[in-house]
This record gives structure tokens, C-alpha cells and sequence, in this order.
């Protein structure tokens, strides 16, 4: 069993073979230098000060060596021979499989602006990348995110708790892009203000200079500019799936796979960040970058490629830690019909998604943590349920969530 692709999804799916009883051989390649780690806490706890490496691996080198499973860190795969059933490391060596993952994740999106490739001009996608940003995030520092998505949304409370001045700027007219409700949107909006971030939505970079006084000036479309000491680049990101489109698998905005996260090789499996997969509510494929999604799929893709038929029918889920807030998305509500609204204390909101039968789809939430969590555990297992519930239930705080629950039989 070969798996390239270190991260979060490979690691645990590596890890997964073993405990399903695989007696053979398990090689883990990873171009990172350190083990397979979870990188939720990167934006947050990592570039705070709060955790270390250890407290985000998967396990330690001992456990992995323990396992029998070979960790081939630090090293990038040139080629895969699909008829040999081989994989060429640029060291020159090759590895044979019988079984393949592709767990290869991606890249942060650049930016193709004049002046984006200086060394302040940071991305964060690893471990590394945290490091270098936390090494710039002193009070008083001006630290500008481009990019209104989540990644920014979140260096940018980071960076406010830790003293530094903050501008987010985002090219759409709203924060969060499709991902979120406009609702919840401005809840966001209202959450970052109130904490003394600058947001400016419908702006357009165009150039970051670099002045002589070693500081960066980003430049607008309008002919302003902001000062900076950091900027971060939070514009997505994009899957790697080169290894994939060069030996000839499908790929579409991802690598195509199916129910049973296996490619349109049968020798081949794609899992996490890269791999597209037919959804288990609409059947249409999606691709998903959350933590969720990488460790769920691991475990799936280690029993198929052991020879299991388990069909991958976990529904999308991500959250997002903003200051002492929380945002949560769960399901698909793009496939809503209709949704309804539920106020909750503060400025907390639920709202449900719901099909042309009244069937919930998806939901979203956000609020304080302390006073929201509870009810956003139980939206995500109505959402599961795909439960036949009356709009306004849904709708009237007064009617206990819990007991709606308790109706459909779940615990």
C-alpha cells in the first residue's frame, strides 16, 4: 500500500490500514519534512502562540515506526507508471504498489498581481507558513488579509489578539462569498468591526510595492493605497492533482472518483482536499476542504483499498472559530428550496435548508460559542436525519430542538 500525501486524510488513512489488520507493507510519502499533522489549529492556536506541532500531529514518528508503516517525509513523487504499478520519487528511487492513494491536498492560490511574489507577502497552508506569519504578528504591526474567506477571517482574529492592526480586503460585495447566507455574513461583518478590523468589500488590488523603508504598500484599482507590514493571502485553494492528470485518471476540479473513493483506475484511490466525490444527498460531485472531510474519508478509502465495497455517505460539515464566536455549515443548502430562520440568543441564527418536500438539506449557524454550540450540534443531526419537519418548528425558539430530535428517534 502506497500513499502520497502526508497530510491529515493519508496520515490517518495509513494509519487506518494498519489497524484494519493489513499485515503487508504501508509507505506514507509526504513533501513536508515533519509527520502527518491536522491544520485547523494553523490559523488559530498555532499562530497564537498556544500549540505546538505536537499537539496537532496525528501521532508521533515512534507510532508510525511502531506500526510498521514507512515515512518517507521530505520527498516528492515525479511520476506514477500505472501499467507498471510504480512510483518514481525525484530521488530517483521507485516504490511498487498493489493499492495507491492520492491524498496530495493542495496549494494556496496566488495572487498575479505586480509585487506578489515578496517575502512579506505570505499564504498559509502548512505548518511552515505559520511560522513564518506568527513571526510577524507583533502588537502594532499593520498586517493586511486579502481575501474575505474563512483563512482570512480567521489570521485576521488572530492577528487582532495578538495587538496587531488589521484591514481585510475582499473583491465581492459581501464576506464569505456562497459559502454562508448574507445574513450570517453580516453577523460576521458586525463581529470583526466591533473588534477594530477594517474590512473593505468590492475592492480590487492591482499592485504591492515596496517601499524603501522596508514596509509594503498595496495598491487599488481607484488609485488608493494601504500600508503594511504583512500581507496574507487567503484566495483559495487549488487541488494537486498534476500526478493525476499525468497518468491519465479523470479529473474535473478534482480527481473524479466514486462512491467508493476509487478512481477511473481500480488500482487507484483519491481521498480529502483533492479528490471529488459524488455527494451522498444530491449525488452530484463535490470536492470539500475541511478537516471533516479528510478524516472521515480516511477510513473509508483504507477499508476499499483492503477490498471493501463502503460507500462514502457522510454529508459535508465545516466550522470556522472567529474571536469567541463560532460558524457552522452543515449538508448542502445550495440544494434548498426554501429555508427558514431561528433567532437565538444574541446575535446567534440558525437557518435550515429545506427541499421541495419540506426535507432539511443543510443549515447554517453562527453566534457565541457558549451559547450557540448545543444548538448547532442538533441542526447537524436533523440535517443528517434529513428530517420531515414543519417550517415554523424550525422557525420558533420556543420549540425545544431537543424534543424535535427525541420525535424522529435520535439520541
Amino acid at each position: 500500500m502506497v500513499i502520497i500525501g502526508a497530510g491529515h486524510c493519508g496520515g490517518r488513512a495509513a494509519l487506518a490500514l494498519r489497524g484494519m489488520g493489513w499485515n503487508g507493507a504501508i509507505t506514507l510519502i509526504g513533501e513536508e519534512a515533519i509527520p502527518p499533522y491536522e491544520r485547523p489549529p494553523l490559523s488559530k492556536s498555532v499562530l497564537a502562540g498556544q500549540m505546538e506541532m505536537t499537539g496537532m500531529q496525528l501521532a508521533d514518528s515512534a507510532a508510525y515506526q511502531a506500526a510498521d508503516i514507512r515515512l518517507r517525509l521530505d520527498a516528492r513523487v515525479h511520476a506514477i507508471d500505472r501499467i507498471t504499478k510504480t512510483v518514481a520519487l525525484e530521488s530517483g528511487e521507485s516504490i511498487q504498489y498493489a493499492r495507491l492513494l492520492l491524498a496530495t491536498g493542495g496549494s494556496a492560490r496566488q495572487l498575479s498581481i505586480p509585487g506578489a511574489t515578496h517575502p512579506q507577502v505570505l499564504s498559509l497552508r502548512t505548518h511552515a507558513d505559520a511560522m513564518q506569519i506568527k513571526s510577524h504578528l507583533n502588537a502594532g504591526n499593520r498586517v493586511i488579509l486579502i481575501g474575505g474567506g474563512f483563512i482570512g477571517l480567521e489570521v485576521a482574529s488572530t492577528a487582532r489578539d495578538a495587538g496587531c492592526t488589521v484591514d481585510v480586503i475582499e473583491g465581492a460585495p459581501r464576506l464569505l462569498g456562497r459559502a454562508v447566507p448574507e445574513s450570517i455574513a453580516a453577523r460576521v461583518l458586525a463581529l470583526h468591526g466591533k473588534h477594530g478590523t477594517q474590512i473593505s468589500l468590492g475592492s480590487q488590488p492591482v499592485e504591492i510595492r515596496h517601499p524603501a523603508d522596508g514596509s509594503l504598500t498595496l495598491a487599488f484599482a481607484d488609485g488608493s493605497s494601504k500600508a503594511a507590514d504583512l500581507i496574507v493571502v487567503g484566495v483559495g485553494m487549488l487541488p494537486r492533482t498534476e500526478l493525476a492528470k499525468q497518468s491519465g485518471l479523470t479529473v474535473e476540479q478534482g480527481i473524479v472518483v466514486d462512491k467508493w473513493l476509487r478512481t477511473s483506475d481500480a488500482a487507484i484511490f483519491a481521498a480529502g482536499d483533492v479528490c471529488q466525490f459524488p455527494s451522498a444527498l444530491s449525488g452530484a460531485l463535490i470536492r470539500q476542504e475541511t478537516w471533516h472531510n479528510a478524516e472521515t474519508q480516511a477510513s473509508v478509502v483504507a477499508a476499499n483499498m483492503l477490498g471493501a465495497e463502503v460507500n462514502y455517505i457522510e454529508l459535508p460539515w465545516f466550522w470556522s472559530d472567529q474571536y469567541d464566536h463560532t460558524l457552522q455549515v452543515c449538508g448542502e443548502p445550495g440544494h434548498g428550496a426554501s429555508s427558514v430562520t431561528r433567532q437565538l440568543e444574541g446575535d446567534g441564527i440558525l437557518i435550515f435548508f429545506l427541499d421541495a418536500e419540506g426535507r432539511l438539506v443543510g443549515g447554517s449557524g453562527f453566534g457565541q460559542a457558549s451559547a450557540v454550540t448545543k444548538d448547532l450540534k442538533i441542526m447537524r443531526k436533523l440535517v443528517e436525519k434529513r428530517a420531515l419537519i414543519a417550517g415554523e418548528l424550525l422557525q420558533n425558539p420556543e420549540q425545544s430542538l431537543k424534543k424535535l430530535l427525541s420525535s424522529l428517534g435520535t439520541t
